[in-house]
């Protein structure tokens, strides 16, 4: 997704408690940057922050990180987050920058990471771009590097072609697909649904959205 620059998000960014802008100097030691020690869930490409402020003001049981890598985008996070808290510095949350592509300059195994969360993601139709992909069998393999044994990953998408091209990603990095469909909203595979942007504006065009779980075995 294409952004205008936002002027003052850097500024603001910089002075949120919970925005963290070298995130690779906790690889390892996350579970000190939290308050108190709970289970860890990390978004991929959080975009605008309207899944991740949703999800965890939530569940405050879980620890989140939320992960991008544009400026823009990660100020519009900082403020959906700060709104769906009421002002109040989150305590099981932090929004970070970092390139996906690099992860494993981030998390390692000591992070204990139970959950991913990758939605709608840039499918990169052209074969050339394939390997840019989220879900493409290179990055599952970095994933692979600090999800804890039977942690799983969460995928929506409104690309038919992502999604079957993931299917085999996954095989072939060594995850299992425990479930899977190829329109959520009839047939609901999470134990809660919070829809993202993308989401509400795919559905209201009558595209159906595919999701599935997989896991580290």
């Amino acid at each position: 997704m294409r952004i205008r620059r936002k002027k003052w998000a850097k500024e603001e960014l910089e002075k949120a408690s919970f925005y963290i802008d070298k995130p690779e100097e906790f690889k390892g030691k996350w579970k000190d940057k939290f308050k108190e020690i709970k289970p860890l869930h990390i978004e991929l490409g959080c975009g605008k922050g309207a899944f991740i402020s949703n999800l965890a003001s939530n569940h405050k049981d879980i620890n989140y990180i939320a992960v991008d890598m544009i400026e823009a985008m990660l100020g519009l996070s900082k403020r959906n987050i700060e709104k769906a808290y009421n002002y109040e510095n989150p305590e099981n949350l932090f929004l970070i920058r970092a390139n996906v592509e690099q992860i494993s300059n981030v998390f390692d195994k000591s992070d204990n990471i139970e959950r991913i969360y990758i939605n709608f993601c840039n499918p990169w139709p052209k074969k050339r771009h394939n390997k840019k992909r989220l879900t493409h069998t290179k990055q599952l393999l970095l994933y692979k590097d600090f999800l804890k044994q039977g942690g799983e990953i969460y995928f929506k998408t409104d690309s038919d072609e992502l999604f079957e091209a993931s299917l085999e990603y996954l095989n072939e990095a060594g995850f299992k697909v425990i479930s899977k469909t190829l329109n959520l909203h009839n047939e609901y595979i999470f134990e809660e649904n919070i829809e993202t942007e993308h989401e509400k504006m795919f559905s209201e065009e009558g595209i159906s959205i595919k999701a599935l779980i997989a896991k580290l075995i």
